[in-house]
């Protein structure tokens, strides 16, 4: 907008006129003091004052004007007939005008005067207006500079304070921070520890892996530059996610050498432990079961009841042992599939009859789902129905309330998939992850029944060594479903 400043109400009307005919908004005053009242209110981009006024003359006017921040950088056009000697013009601009125009007014003059003014006012406003925004945005960014910097040194202070190594890469893999730890492995924080010659090179692990955008975990052995020392190390990495884009990596290295050690030392207790059970035991259900033919007991009496007992016990026995045996191999890379063509259906069909067969058929009650693979494909019957057992024996047990047990095959181009579903005790969502690692027990039922944790641990070898997967899902107190498929070919 435009303020005309002038005690002559003609001189007003004219120019008002000629500047809306060129599309100006325009505002306008009658004295100094009207004028500076206006000024302070409201937004002018340009002033066209006349300097012969009464009581403040125009000079005094644009002085006022300059001392005041919202109104010192207006530019102020004086207008005059009067005053039109030298030293006025001269006073003129060092009163803070930046025209000095003498009438009578050549009125294009003036119109390319007033748009220049105008659009010079109105590009200064819009630069100041950015210089504000980048000074905002540029406080805004050392502001935020400052709390991740400080968040930074926080976060390495953390990784410093690790018993771990501990370290950060870029997205690319290369090293970005290291703690003091893994110059116990490396003497440059630019080069990863030296891995054991038979174990996974990290970087080309990492390599392969980080396109995933998932968490890493790899053991391997890394050398200690002190002792010379290879040491089993568990290296775990996580991406930092940015826009579903991994923009860095956190890693840990952590000892685990005396760890498995330790279970080295319990596998090997295992095997030698098994083998030296099973010749024993297998004399003792020999001697049982000549005892049973030679007594001829009769089936209701008291001693023939114990003597099934005392085999009962004997089988559970065996199959524990049995069950250590498996582990013992699977440890040694000993435990072989003997992939054979073979009817699946009629595993699964041997595998439910061998439940009802010792358990109480009053009790149990196992139905058969979906569609059935009766045909021939390349599997492991022994151990496939060692897993429908085990999967079949672990749904009844922990179903107290409710034997009902459902067997449901599908089958597509690929695969079969075998699952049996419970409605028992079930498991809880964060330890489902667990079930079939060695040992691995829920506590809430360790103490109400009674196993060691490696049947499923069997189970999840045999799947894998047959190229298939195995899992579950289950609900608290609603029951669980586990579930293994097999290629077809």
């Amino acid at each position: 907008m435009i303020l005309i400043v002038d005690d002559n109400q003609s001189n007003i009307f004219s120019l008002k006129r000629l500047l809306e005919s060129q599309d100006f908004p325009v505002d306008t005053a009658s004295s100094g003091e009207e004028a500076l009242a206006k000024g302070l209110r409201n937004d002018y981009q340009l002033i066209i004052l006349d300097v012969q006024m009464p009581d403040m003359d125009g000079f005094e006017v644009a002085e006022t004007f300059a001392g005041y921040s919202k109104t010192k950088e207006i530019p102020i056009i004086f207008l005059s007939a009067v005053n039109t000697d030298k030293r006025f013009i001269t006073k003129g601009y060092a009163s803070g005008g930046i025209d000095y125009v003498t009438k009578p007014i050549d009125p294009d003059i003036l119109m390319l005067k007033v748009k220049t003014y105008y659009n010079i006012q109105g590009q200064n406003a819009e630069l100041k207006k950015t210089k504000q925004s980048l000074e905002l945005e540029v406080k805004g960014r050392r502001e935020t500079q400052v709390v991740m910097k400080s968040q930074l040194d926080h976060f390495q202070q953390m990784l410093e304070a690790l018993p771990q190594i501990a370290f950060t890469l870029s997205n690319t893999g290369e090293i970005e921070f290291v703690n003091r730890r893994w110059f116990q492995y490396s003497k440059s924080d630019k080069t990863f520890p030296e891995v054991h010659p038979d174990d996974k090179a990290l970087v080309d692990e990492f390599g392969r892996q980080r396109e995933n955008l998932e968490a890493i975990a790899l053991e391997a052995r890394i050398k200690n530059i002190e002792t010379g020392e290879y040491r089993y190390h568990l290296l775990r990495m996580s991406p930092i996610l940015e826009n579903s884009e991994a923009k860095n990596w956190v890693g840990t290295f952590t000892d685990i050498n005396d760890q498995k050690r330790v279970e080295k030392e319990k596998d090997e207790f295992l095997s030698i432990a098994s083998h030296e059970l099973k010749t024993p035991l297998t004399s003792i259900k020999a001697y049982v079961q000549l005892l049973d033919r030679k007594l001829k007991l009769d089936k209701e009496s008291p001693e023939a009841n114990y003597v099934a007992k005392v085999q009962d016990q004997i089988d559970k026995l065996n199959n524990l042992i049995t069950d250590l045996l498996d582990v013992s191999k699977i440890e040694n890379g000993k435990l072989k599939m003997n992939l054979q063509p073979t009817n699946l259906e009629n595993v699964i069909h041997n595998a439910i009859e061998t439940i009802i067969q010792t358990h109480d058929e009053n009790s149990v009650s196992i139905e058969r789902h979906g569609q059935k693979p009766d045909f021939l494909m390349p599997f492991d019957a022994i151990r496939v129905e060692q897993v429908l057992i085990n999967f079949l024996t672990n749904a009844i047990k922990y179903s107290p309330k409710n034997n009902r047990v459902i067997v449901t095959t599908s089958v597509d181009e690929n695969d079969v998939k075998i699952s049996v579903t419970d409605f028992g005790i079930g498991i809880p969502e964060y330890k489902q992850d667990a079930v079939f690692n060695k040992f691995y027990r829920v506590e809430e039922s360790s103490l109400q029944f009674q196993g060691m944790g490696i049947g499923l641990y069997i189970c999840a070898e045999i799947i894998k060594q047959h190229g298939g997967s195995i899992g579950l899902s289950s609900i608290i107190d609603e029951g669980s479903t586990f579930y293994f498929t097999l290629p077809i070919k």
